[in-house]
């Protein structure tokens, strides 16, 4: 009798057409488990760029908005332009703080240079808002009109790196000077930062009239809360100049 009779044989492993035990799953279902997994650690980088995504929709949104605020029409009843604003320090009467700073157009710019003139300062949000640039477009527009008013210069001053002031001066084909202020000792010396939508890091939408003698003759800050105007048509912001002008 053989000594193996009457116990159970161990079962021996199915072998493929190699002899080498179970065959191994198809290439597909491997090609997929390898994609899967590779899939897999996309997720959180997918994610990223979504988030991102939906906020730069949602600051498109934010100044659409804004910019179609800024633009219904103001209640004028009181015989100025009817856009609400106020006006800041240094205000009327003061002397206007000097300054020096680099032009878009090239070279540097002082309020010095204006001396015997009537300059209009134009503070604004620069670079990211299309409304601003919008208002710098139109003061161009109306030179006639401004000058018509006393105003002889209108300056504009942003906080933008004066390297991209260059360029998008050029791309908008502006010729008003458009001052650079990245430290913003201009913008805070005017209080201008005070009237904008970023929290006070940057300036608002302020113009002030410099007269011939350097001191403030007019000053309408437009931008502040809770309205944010940003962009007054020139013949509006020339009717509160005309009603709010020292004399």
């Amino acid at each position: 009798m053989s000594k193996t009779s009457g116990k159970t044989q161990p079962k021996r492993p199915a072998t493929g057409a190699s002899g080498r035990g179970a065959p191994p799953r198809n290439r597909s279902q491997g090609a997929r488990t390898v994609a899967k997994a590779r899939g897999g650690s996309r997720g959180p980088r997918r994610s990223t760029l979504i988030g991102a995504s939906l906020i730069t929709v949602l600051a498109v949104v934010v100044l659409y908005l804004v910019y179609q605020n800024s633009q219904t029409t103001p209640d004028a009843s009181g015989g100025g332009s009817g856009y609400k604003h106020v006006v800041g320090e240094p205000g009327i009467g003061a002397t206007a703080p000097g300054f020096t700073l680099p032009s878009g157009s090239g070279g540097e710019v002082s309020l010095a240079d204006y001396q015997g003139q009537n300059v209009l300062l134009y503070f604004h949000e620069g670079l990211m808002c299309q409304p601003c640039i919008d208002q710098i477009t139109d003061l161009e527009q109306n030179q006639a009109a401004l000058q018509k008013a006393g105003v002889d210069e209108v300056v504009a001053i942003s906080h933008d790196p004066i390297n991209q002031v260059s360029r998008k001066a050029a791309d908008e084909n502006l010729s008003t000077p458009w001052l650079s202020d990245p430290s913003q000792d201009v913008i805070r010396a005017y209080d201008a930062h005070k009237y904008g939508m970023m929290n006070e890091t940057t300036a608002g939408h302020s113009f002030i009239l410099v007269g011939s003698d350097g001191t403030i003759q007019w000053r309408a800050d437009y931008g502040g809360a809770p309205d944010y105007t940003m962009f007054v048509p020139t013949e509006d912001v020339l009717a509160d100049l005309a009603r709010e002008r020292a004399s």
